[in-house]
């Protein structure tokens, strides 16, 4: 091709800059391209390099001295970290904490005093809070029936605080929400298995119980205007039946001496109640002179009508017998055999003179049992 003069000589002047800038821009293409696979890779490796540069400090094996190690009502995973690395269970609150953000599902931490050891790993430490055989506890058992001071008894058996404490935390009944009527928590100790954390005080314990009561009376649908009279019929019931199928005849004896209608004295009459006033609860038998005394608050041989207040501490087969008695007009009970807890009802007195007869026979027979 012809140019004229001089245009041949410039125009490959032109078509050079032009490939070094397409050359310029695949250049800076895969440049860039290489930038980013870095800032990937960098990325990617971040986390390992740091676990590299940082580990997160940590004990390893289960541990050396033993150690108490308390969780309370609300802590969470965090508050539980922080605590197990102060108390020097874990070495580090991350060693904890981040091990248990890894759980699938999160576990459950139930409150209580757990048994430890100092310089635990991580996972040995939540083994160990997640093992329930690790978690302390004075377990008790409340019979039904069981009075006030034995019940401060087998608590402070069971706990090693002293009864003075439980007789001081129960001296305001209101303190615990009972009815305005309580002057002692006798008949509010719900009778039960109970398992206690060590760290619990009198008060706690007593509260607890008292919650049981009130949860049982709950569960009956009984009225908070009847509860104080619901609960020491129950008491009255519950000392002196048999047997649990007793209970409702029995309630219903008691309940037809309380219609004057049908039992104009309005007297009660049990041994029991007498027993209980005078302090001699460890006997049915009660004396001439104790039935005739009116000094005894608790003598339903002389007060006519309810009971003062509870005599014991009734379970939830009490509370039902009083809330649904047997249908009857039983009008006395005598036990007449304690070995089988055999017990004959009767509805007129010469009915039951028959019975005491018997029964007197059968405690000549046994005088162990006097």
């Amino acid at each position: 091709m012809y140019f004229p003069d001089g245009e041949q000589a410039k125009r490959p002047k032109h078509g050079a800059p032009r490939r070094r800038r397409r050359t310029l821009l695949v250049s800076i293409i895969v440049l860039g391209a290489v930038l980013i696979a870095g800032v990937s890779v960098a990325s990617f490796g971040r986390d390992a390099i740091s676990a590299y540069l940082h580990p997160v400090a940590d004990f390893s094996g289960t541990g050396t001295a033993s150690v108490e190690f308390v969780i309370a009502d609300g802590d969470t995973g965090e508050t539980i970290a922080k605590g197990l690395a102060s108390a020097g269970i874990t070495k580090s609150f991350d060693a904890f904490y981040k091990l248990v953000l890894k759980q699938d599902p999160s576990p459950v931490f139930i409150p209580g005093v757990y048994s430890l050891k100092k310089e635990m790993s991580a996972q040995a430490a939540l083994d160990a809070l997640l093992n329930t055989e690790n978690r302390l506890v004075n377990e008790v058992v409340i019979p039904e029936g069981t009075i006030l001071p034995k019940v401060f008894a087998l608590l402070s058996s069971a706990t090693k605080i002293p009864v003075a404490e439980f007789q001081a935390a129960a001296k305001v009944p209101s303190d615990f929400g009972l009815p305005q009527q309580a002057k002692t928590l006798e008949g509010f100790l719900f009778p039960a298995t109970y398992s206690f954390s060590p760290n619990m005080t009198a008060s706690d314990l007593l509260k607890q119980m008292v919650t049981r009561t009130f949860a049982a009376l709950d569960k009956a649908k009984v009225p908070v205007v009847d509860q104080f009279r619901v609960i020491t019929l129950a008491s009255l019931v519950q000392k002196e039946a048999g047997s649990v199928k007793d209970m409702y005849k029995v309630s219903r004896v008691f309940q037809n001496r309380l219609n004057k209608q049908i039992w104009p004295t309005l007297l009660l009459q049990s041994d029991a109640t007498v027993a209980y006033g005078t302090g001699h609860t460890n006997t049915w038998n009660t004396t001439d002179a104790e039935r005739a005394d009116a000094g005894n608050i608790y003598n339903t041989y002389v007060h006519p009508g309810m009971l003062a207040a509870p005599i014991s501490n009734p379970g939830e087969d009490a509370i039902d017998s009083v809330l649904h008695p047997a249908t009857g007009k039983w009008m006395f009970f005598v036990a007449v055999n304690l070995e089988t807890g055999e017990t004959v009802f009767s509805e007129t007195l010469g009915q039951h003179e028959a019975a005491v007869a018997q029964s007197q026979a059968w405690w000549q027979a046994h005088p162990e049992y006097k």
